[in-house]
């Protein structure tokens, strides 16, 4: 049996899918459960729900053997994961975004941005030759900018409704992101079997 670890949410629900459509899951758990932890009655694999950017430490700690993670998660941190597949799902961008008469290029002094991924937004900025302040938040990043705590936010996109929603445009796209399933080094050794039938069935 494989212990998989899955951001909830959204994230989640369309993982499932592929491991339904895939005869990785043939029963779901209820939508109304508060389980966080859901064992497959055919016994092929066990379910955690955890936060999204946990996903990677229990992996990691291999308290669970593989799991599904958004790389731009990935590149935030400095993860020892094996990245098998890209899944090809939770697709997003993440992008430097702003009220309209913010002036990015040519910025003078240092710019102070709001975001959840202060390693990836000090690449790019460093990348740029613009000195910046890092504000981090853990949500409501839109209002940042709108109440004057930033100047700027670097956030996921998807469909870029809630940055028009706030006033706010899209000002550069920094990196685009999808989900991939990552593996603990020992676990894709120790259930080599089971772990390649995985990556098998899910890339078919």
């Amino acid at each position: 049996m494989l212990t998989l670890a899955l951001p909830k949410g959204r994230l989640a629900e369309e993982s499932m899918e592929i491991l339904v459509k895939k005869n990785w899951l043939k029963d779901l758990p209820s939508p109304n459960s508060k389980e966080l932890a859901y064992e497959e009655k055919s016994g092929k694999v066990k379910l955690l729900f955890v936060r999204s950017q946990d996903v990677p430490t229990y992996v990691e700690e291999k308290a669970a053997d593989c799991g599904f993670i958004g790389f731009d998660i990935l590149r935030e941190g400095s993860f020892d994961l094996i990245q098998a597949l890209d899944v090809e799902i939770g697709k997003c961008r993440l992008s430097l975004a702003s009220k309209p008469e913010f002036i990015f290029t040519g910025a003078s002094g240092k710019i102070r941005v709001a975001t959840k991924y202060p390693n990836l937004t000090r690449e790019f900025f460093f990348s740029k030759g613009i000195s910046c302040e890092i504000i981090k938040l853990y949500g409501s990043i839109e209002l940042a900018p709108l109440c004057g705590l930033s100047d700027c936010i670097v956030d996921l996109v998807s469909t870029g409704e809630t940055l028009r929603a706030n006033g706010l445009k899209e000002i550069e796209v920094i990196m685009h992101s999808t989900a991939r399933l990552v593996f603990n080094r020992s676990s894709l050794y120790q259930k080599r079997k089971e772990a390649l039938e995985l990556i098998s069935d899910i890339s078919r």
